[in-house]
């Protein structure tokens, strides 16, 4: 007898909303839709906690007004993906947002603690997807800032895209956000 294949149900974003909204799916769940698939997220240890505060209170600082740093709120990227990044920043104010999920972002900031190498590598390749100009990666062990730009296509990745420019930024350097070029931001006010 022939081995059954393994198959996966794949969701859109409105059945996931819809599990949400009747209450299949809550807080306490820790899951995020990811091109279709619902990936439990990484929990929330004492220094990525702490390093996600810090990356938002900097990020809202260094934007100013007219902007502001959402911290683990859905973000509408496509049909069949509605991540929740550690800290994104948007235009506006956040009541801007209260029928709708932002569907973009200037800067995403991903945390990672243990799941440095699903971010960098699945994460980017669905924020380059979405055309995210930048996103940030704090590499949490390594007290590092990786920054990825420039999407392009990639059939090997796993989103079929990926970022053409990556750079690893230690303590010591500083940084500049895409849609703030005049802000510079030290790096180890990101790591820690």
């Amino acid at each position: 007898m022939a081995e059954m294949p393994v198959q996966h149900r794949r969701w859109t974003r409105a059945e996931y909303d819809r599990l949400v909204e009747i209450d299949v799916l809550g807080p306490d769940d820790k899951i995020e839709l990811l091109g279709g698939y619902m990936i439990v997220r990484e929990p929330k240890a004492p220094p990525r906690a702490a390093t996600i505060s810090r990356v938002s209170r900097v990020l809202g600082d260094a934007f100013g007004d007219g902007w502001h740093a959402r911290t683990f709120a859905p973000l509408a990227l496509d049909d069949d993906s509605e991540p929740e990044p550690a800290v994104y920043v948007v235009t506006g104010d956040p009541m801007d947002y209260v029928d709708a999920h932002p569907s973009n972002a200037a800067l995403i900031v991903e945390a990672s603690l243990v799941r440095v190498a699903f971010d960098r590598e699945h994460k980017g390749s669905l924020y380059a997807r979405a055309g995210i100009a930048d996103y940030w990666l704090v590499n949490i062990p390594e007290r590092r800032l990786e920054v990825y730009r420039e999407p392009m296509t990639d059939a090997a990745s796993p989103f079929g895209w990926r970022y053409g420019r990556g750079i690893s930024a230690g303590a010591d350097q500083t940084i500049s956000p895409l849609a703030a070029p005049s802000v510079q931001i030290s790096v180890a006010d990101l790591v820690g």
